[in-house]
């Protein structure tokens, strides 16, 4: 394989690890995050950091008592190969529907990732999550 194709397809992969973070943030499902995180994995944002993937794996249940329902977009991703491990940027939307009131909480979010290539994959080794923007959105809630 060449070494074009070889970087195209961890690229890929790479990608693939926002994508299921946002899914498995959505759905509440702590086994999609558990197959994108390593285990000493690191995630931090606005007043909130967690060490390692049981205490990371937490912070989807706290979700789930913060907010009705979540949507996270994906946008564009930058990143750095080097070897087996990998760096760059992930920006994404997400949304969050509030308990009390039919609002939308919207983030405007530029991730900083590091990444693992274990046996089984590429694995988030920190996500720093730095909110660009926020605003207060109205809805007519449907659920």
């Amino acid at each position: 394989m060449s070494d074009a194709l070889a970087r195209l397809i961890d690229e890929a992969a790479l990608r693939r690890t926002a994508d299921l973070y946002a899914q498995g943030a959505d759905r509440k499902d702590k086994q999609l995050w558990r197959s994108v995180l390593a285990t000493d994995c690191r995630i931090e944002g606005p007043g909130f950091v967690t060490e390692g993937i049981d205490a990371t794996l937490q912070s989807i249940d706290a979700l789930g008592t913060m907010f009705r329902a979540t949507l996270h977009r994906v946008h564009n991703q930058t990143v750095m190969l080097e070897g087996d491990s990998a760096h760059g940027e992930t920006y994404c939307t997400a949304d969050h529907l509030l308990n009390d009131k039919d609002q939308l909480l919207r983030w405007t979010i530029r991730y900083l990732d590091e990444w693992r290539r274990e046996a089984d994959g590429w694995r988030f080794t920190r996500r720093r999550l730095e909110l660009l923007w926020e605003e207060m959105v109205p809805v007519t809630v449907r659920l």
